[in-house]
């Protein structure tokens, strides 16, 4: 019988606290179970293993970006959801900085639901650049370097690799600026 409160959202809760604190490689069923106050072994009523646990984190997180990034640029276009859009990435790479591996690798294609949910993160992309009149070919490479851009941005802030005194937060519209005078050439 299923410990009462817990619950596969609770037991993604839990591991995601893990992950928050101490980094995606900290991420053991031994931790989460410790975190929830039960035993290891009850973790497996509510989640099928620590794969599993991961394709699950895996569906919170894109679809928490998602919202992110939808709310950012709702009612925006071109430059402004551009800039929108890398603010509202960055801001939730910067706030979880132990989940951008949930985000920065593709789905598993036999995997509908999360292809699904990956999907929709993408397409969130692919609306604010299609904006600026690109084919479906361009919109593809402009994504991708989109966030490969701000991914790689966020991850290098998170682990302290600007070193120098310049402001951060200037460097990173400087980088969404030379992004998006890309756009247009």
């Amino acid at each position: 019988m299923p410990r009462a409160g817990l619950s596969p959202d609770a037991v993604v809760d839990a591991a995601l606290a893990v992950t928050d604190a101490s980094g995606p490689a900290a991420l053991t069923l031994a931790k989460v179970a410790e975190r929830t106050g039960v035993a290891t072994p009850s973790l497996y009523k509510h989640v099928d293993g620590l794969p599993a646990l991961l394709r699950l984190i895996k569906l919170r997180v894109l679809g928490d970006l998602t919202d992110e990034v939808r709310r950012a640029v709702a009612g925006l276009a071109k430059d402004d959801a551009v800039r929108a859009l890398a603010n509202g990435y960055r801001d939730y790479l910067r706030r979880y900085p132990g989940r951008y591996p949930f985000v920065e690798t593709a789905p598993d294609p036999t995997d509908p639901e999360l292809h699904t949910v990956s999907s929709e993160l993408v397409e969130v992309l692919f609306a604010v650049l299609r904006g600026y009149g690109l084919d479906d070919e361009r919109v593809v490479h402009a994504t991708r370097c989109l966030r490969a851009a701000v991914g790689g941005f966020a991850r290098l802030e998170a682990i302290g690799g600007f070193g120098m005194p310049q402001d951060i937060d200037t460097t990173f519209r400087y980088l969404v600026d030379m992004y998006i005078a890309g756009l247009v050439t």
